[in-house]
């Protein structure tokens, strides 16, 4: 029986999280066995779990890496731990996800895993892999990952900074990452493949595979009546440019007798700072309490500086509600003509334009569920991991 093992921050919970829960499943179908190992924040799965250190070691490697920029290069006891865990298990694929935010250490697992012939398949969901800093660099619109990293213009962003280690950082990663043989990349968007391929990585066999959703729990439900037209935003964080302060905006421009404003994923403390207008609803991990807002809403609106391929298009999508999106990142792929309407980033006016067109000239609904059908459902998505795994073998 073949072995699969992922590593990921998360083990079914969250976007990524879910993404290996769905991976394993599937390979468990096909007769694999299917492991996880995480650092932290976990649902019940199906996979067998590894827990990868403990409190004290994220606090100690946030510590170091806030201080020296080192980001994935502590948690150096916890990840001989998970290496000595790897050889017991003995894996024939390692499927990474992500292997920043804390928890790990890059350099003593690849300086492992490029000693072995165990299979490496890497699904990235951001840039970081190939940056010496940053995770999305279009923010700043910083192109220096093409040739080498350094004075970085993002140092003092998420994973925040004192010092520059960014020139070490990049050298380090590409001297690491080019170095693994068996190494398939694999991007969930055409956007993030394009830069793979201006990168220090661009030898290496890439694939583009879309995330996919259980278009059988997120579904159509019947929708609640409503006076308003219903604006529905989410987000597992909130903040400047996940477009928090566009939707305050947006709501100044929209009629508060024709319009509601829904967002999701707020902390208690912005739910305190909220204008007059919009409904706020905290984090959660409640799949049927999501069915039921996207179900509800009349438009989902994705106002994003930095993403990859947002899972809320799609799931949005899958219960029959069309998505306006920024064109920003992986975002527009998730819709076409039928199911949505794209606008530039930053560009509010168009975007409470595009809302009230939408109001006046409705999409159907039907449509956006079978574009979630046909491009999005997870066991059509999810099974080309198990065709590459069984391809590399």
């Amino acid at each position: 029986m073949p072995k699969l093992l992922q590593i990921n921050i998360t083990a079914n919970w969250g976007s990524t999280g879910k993404i290996a829960e769905q991976i394993g499943l599937c390979a468990m179908a096909h007769g694999w066995e299917s492991f996880v190992a995480y650092g932290r924040w976990s649902n019940p799965s199906l996979s067998y779990l590894i827990k990868v250190g403990n409190k004290l070691d994220m606090y100690m490697h946030y510590g170091e890496q806030k201080i020296r920029d080192n980001e994935g290069l502590c948690s150096r006891g916890a990840t001989k731990r998970l290496i000595r865990q790897i050889e017991e298990i003995n894996p024939d694929v390692v499927q990474l996800h992500n292997i920043h935010d804390h928890y790990l250490n890059y350099r003593l697992l690849f300086e492992y895993l490029n000693k072995t012939d165990i299979k490496v398949v890497w699904t990235f969901h951001d840039c970081w892999a190939f940056t010496g800093h940053c995770f999305h660099f279009v923010t700043k619109d910083c192109m220096k990952w093409k040739t080498g990293c350094y004075d970085c213009p993002l140092v003092h962003d998420y994973p925040n900074t004192l010092m520059d280690r960014s020139r070490k950082n990049y050298e380090l990663k590409k001297s690491l990452f080019t170095a693994n043989r068996t190494l398939t990349i694999v991007t969930c968007s055409e956007w993030l493949s394009s830069f793979v391929r201006e990168s220090f990585l661009k030898e290496k066999r890439l694939e583009v595979i879309h995330n996919g959703i259980d278009i059988h729990t997120f579904c159509p439900q019947k929708k609640s009546r409503n006076a308003k037209f219903d604006i529905l935003s989410v987000s597992s964080v909130w903040d400047e440019k996940k477009g928090l302060y566009d939707i305050i905006k947006l709501r100044e421009m929209l009629s508060y007798d024709e319009f509601s404003i829904t967002m999701v994923g707020l902390s208690t403390e912005q739910m305190r700072k909220m204008p007059k207008g919009i409904r706020c609803v905290v984090r959660t991990q409640n799949v049927q309490e999501l069915v039921n807002l996207y179900s509800n809403a009349s438009v989902l609106i994705n106002p994003t500086y930095a993403d990859n391929f947002p899972t809320v298009n799609i799931e949005s999508l899958a219960c029959g509600t069309p998505v306006i999106t920024y064109r920003t990142g992986g975002s527009p792929e998730a819709i076409n003509s039928q199911t949505g309407v794209v606008v530039e980033q930053g560009n509010i006016e168009a975007l409470a334009k595009a809302i009230v067109n939408l109001m006046e000239h409705p999409l159907s609904s039907a449509d956006c569920r079978m574009r979630s059908e046909e491009c999005f459902d997870k066991d059509k998505c999810f099974e080309k991991y198990i065709e590459l795994y069984e391809e590399i073998l």
